[in-house]
């Protein structure tokens, strides 16, 4: 039975990994910082800074990381800390281990934070990162290229994952259109590339199993992009509450946010984000298990039984 270690398996993208190696025969290892239970796994405590137990161990996919907002002073350097050097720290002890294979998670952030509607982010792409996150998620990503050795390193970068348990603006975005308060943001004309936590889950195995993943850097994304107005439109019918929306010219909407100082989440909501998965679905013969709506139901049954 071939063994894997999952780092950060107690977060969202990590229970959905586990659970999903697990339903494929795997001996799953759940990397958590403590103790904690994961379905489908036997966990395994350890951290980003001191690492985990490697006994055993036939592929590492690496989740653990700081993805939220830092403001501290000294902010870089914990991205870079967390996310870059623990990475290739991780890593080189998962080589010197015998490990065949290190799956990294990283972020369609490393292209950028936005395209053309017609014009979507590749693999082959020159990095654009933006911001500490990004650029720490970059680092790493050529750390692991440069390690040499044996073992087989692929790079998965997702845009916005949502699905059960999802947070911060997806979640913010659900009790929006729940509330049934009309959001302003029916004039948008934009195309947005995102991926259901199923799906990427399923993709992860993937990665972790085909010989034609080796040495890649894969694109994901669901089959169907949307734009705003379409998303919310998905996640009222789901509700069960058509979604209210007026159509503010995006020209003050980002006028609003650049005097509110909040020009980033008004950009994430206006602009587009594309990203052409092609070349990891027909090197790999992926297809996303569950449709864009089949994931928007799943989330939405989750955060109705959560706000119980």
């Amino acid at each position: 039975m071939t063994a894997v270690l999952v780092t950060g398996a107690s977060g969202f993208i990590g229970r959905a990994a586990c659970a999903a190696f697990a339903e494929r025969g795997w001996q799953v290892h759940a990397g958590v910082r403590a103790e904690s239970n994961v379905e489908g796994a036997r966990s395994v405590r350890g951290s980003l800074e001191q690492g985990w137990p490697l006994d055993g161990v036939d592929v590492v996919v690496h989740l653990a990381g700081i993805a939220h907002q830092i403001h501290a002073q000294n902010a870089e350097a914990i991205y870079q800390a967390m996310n870059f050097q623990a990475t290739e720290r991780l890593a080189r002890t998962a080589m010197q281990a015998g490990v065949r294979r290190f799956v990294f998670m990283s972020s369609i952030k490393v292209n950028g934070e936005r395209t053309p509607i017609d014009r979507p982010f590749r693999a082959g792409d020159t990095p654009q990162p933006e911001d500490r996150y990004a650029r720490s998620k970059r680092d790493a990503e050529q750390a692991l290229a440069g390690l040499g050795g044996k073992m087989e390193v692929i790079v998965v970068r997702p845009p916005l994952v949502y699905g059960p348990g999802v947070r911060a603006n997806f979640l913010r975005l659900l009790r929006l259109v729940d509330r049934r308060l009309p959001l302003p943001l029916g004039a948008i004309r934009n195309r947005r590339s995102l991926i259901y936590v199923g799906n990427l889950a399923d993709l992860i195995v993937t990665a972790a199993s085909s010989p034609a993943a080796a040495g890649r850097t894969l694109l994901a994304a669901d089959a169907q992009d949307m734009s705003t107005p379409q998303l919310i439109t998905e996640i009222g019918r789901a509700l069960g509450k058509p979604a209210r929306m007026v159509g503010v010219p995006v020209g003050l909407l980002q006028l609003g946010g650049a005097i509110t100082g909040m020009g980033a989440e008004i950009g994430r909501l206006v602009d587009s984000l594309v990203v052409d998965a092609s070349e990891t679905r027909e090197r790999l013969s992926w297809r996303a298990p569950f449709s864009v709506q089949e994931g928007i139901a799943a989330t939405v049954r989750w955060y109705r039984s959560a706000s119980r």
